[in-house]
């Protein structure tokens, strides 16, 4: 049967072009957040601020389920063929409308059930549930975009977004407005208008038109709609307890040490996940390299060690930088008493310590990106499940032995934070059997992570030993060698 194929506008994945794209637009957008989180705090009363902030994360975590990890599925395969890259995007959107309803019910009765007089705040709950919503629908061309080599188009979808919802709460804040509704819209229109743009770019750049689809071509569980939710469904449950690793000590504080405390540590956490994105926009990049190559064993191999000599390299320049910006940035950004230790620690300490685990979660990148592509998904599973669990052990082990004092436990929240991100770091290895990459520069390996600790501990105590960690920069030429060639 003949056919006819308008061809993509995709271009070759690049790991450190990709990555770049992406780390950027997400400093900006963690960037414009952060000041968001500075206005909302100004000017929403706590417990409309509180509702706001809840009801977001309840229907964000809800709806992730909806993903039904199919826009993973699509970075990892997409490669293989772009111009099914549309169609799949359209597949997608099928499934998940179908799984849509029930959680939309769902979501109503646990957000109900968290707040008091929800009576009082149904438009807000009611707006909240409809950004996640647009978040949730947009990642499906987001992936598209990015596996098919266009990264920088999700990437400006991202910037987009932040400052239509930036740009919504500042001309808010500047006409007096003190509704929780109000800056609930802004926040959709934001969204809204990401979703469009990321629609947008995809249909522009990977649209085609042709008569028949042979879905092998992408994967065998691309064969029918049973095959691609029983392959998805791993990344799905994932999707779901996802959420949690970097909340587990946050709540385990505010049960403990009270919500004071738990308020300080979220202040420090929020620098921390701004720190992460450099490893999110990493892995996201590399999905779809180590996708398209899962099934050629040095190939696969080759992107594992050029992506670890990125990672090197990049743990220096994070470290540094993260350091003095978050010195220099939080005490301006936030209330005193977040800095200065009225709450029992300085939330710039606590960062510098939480420091440690981020250079950890650097390092776990390929392996965790390795066991994503993989082809068993559910080892990412066990992975994502183990390490929810031991962190809830470990967390609740330390914080519950020092919760006599708000110091020690604010402290030993975030030395548990550091060896959750050990364990994460060695449970991927493990898992994805990278252990020959791992020997092959345990020196290398083994100097990072001590210079990191010596050099944290040298920020806290003021000390020269936090100059150490400058020989770490010896490693950015062969990073940047790598991030060229990771293809």
């Amino acid at each position: 049967m003949s056919q006819e194929i308008v061809k993509t506008k995709s271009r070759n994945l690049n790991m450190g072009r990709d990555s770049s794209w992406l780390i950027s637009a997400d400093i900006v957008a963690v960037f414009l957040a952060l000041i968001g989180q500075v206005v909302l705090t100004r000017t929403l009363i706590t417990e409309d601020y509180g509702i706001f902030i809840i009801a977001l994360d309840i229907f964000a975590t809800v709806f992730l389920i909806v993903d039904l990890g199919l826009p993973t599925i699509l970075a990892r395969d997409g490669a293989k063929n772009p111009s099914l890259i549309w169609p799949a995007i359209l597949r997608i959107y099928k499934i998940q409308a179908v799984f849509l309803l029930p959680f939309l019910l769902l979501s109503l009765i646990i957000s109900a059930a968290f707040i008091d007089d929800w009576s009082g705040y149904w438009m807000t709950l009611l707006v909240c549930m409809m950004v996640a919503i647009a978040h949730i629908f947009s990642y499906a061309p987001r992936s598209g975009l990015r596996t098919a080599g266009l990264a920088w188009l999700e990437a400006w979808t991202k910037i987009i977004e932040r400052f239509i919802t930036m740009s919504g709460y500042l001309i808010l804040y500047f006409i007096g407005s003190n509704s929780v509704e109000h800056y609930a819209i802004a926040f959709l229109i934001g969204a809204l208008v990401g979703l469009f743009a990321a629609l947008l770019f995809a249909m522009l750049n990977l649209k085609t038109s042709q008569t028949d689809v042979d879905w092998s071509t992408l994967d065998d569980c691309w064969a029918d709609q049973k095959s691609l939710i029983i392959q998805a469904l791993p990344f799905a449950i994932t999707l779901g307890v996802l959420p949690y690793v970097v909340r587990i000590e946050k709540f385990i504080v505010a049960l403990g040490l009270g919500i004071e405390s738990a308020a300080l540590l979220h202040v420090a956490q929020i620098a921390w996940l701004a720190g992460l994105v450099v490893p999110q926009a990493m892995r996201a990049a590399l999905l779809p390299i180590l996708g398209e190559k899962r099934f050629r064993k040095e190939e696969f191999s080759n992107s594992i060690t050029k992506s670890f000599d990125l990672c090197f390299a990049l743990i220096p320049v994070g470290l540094y930088s993260g350091a003095l910006l978050i010195e220099m940035l939080l005490p301006l950004a936030f209330p005193s008493q977040y800095t200065n230790g009225e709450l029992g620690a300085s939330a710039v300490d606590l960062f510098i310590v939480l420091l440690s685990g981020w250079c950890l979660t650097v390092l776990a990148t390929p392996t965790y990106t390795a066991l994503q592509a993989g082809k068993n998904p559910w080892n990412f599973t066990i992975f994502i499940a183990s390490v929810v669990l031991f962190a809830t052990i470990l967390g609740i082990m330390l914080i519950g032995y020092y919760s006599g004092s708000k110091t020690n436990g604010l402290f030993a929240a975030a030395v548990a934070s550091i060896i959750s991100s050990a364990f994460l770091l060695f449970a991927s290895i493990h898992l994805s059997n990278q252990w020959s990459h791992v020997n092959e520069r345990k020196w290398q390996f083994l100097i990072t992570i001590v210079l990191v600790a010596t050099t944290c501990y040298g920020f806290i105590e003021n000390s020269l030993l936090a100059l150490s960690g400058i020989v770490l920069f010896k490693f950015i030429p062969q990073g940047w060698q790598s991030m060229k060639t990771i293809d």
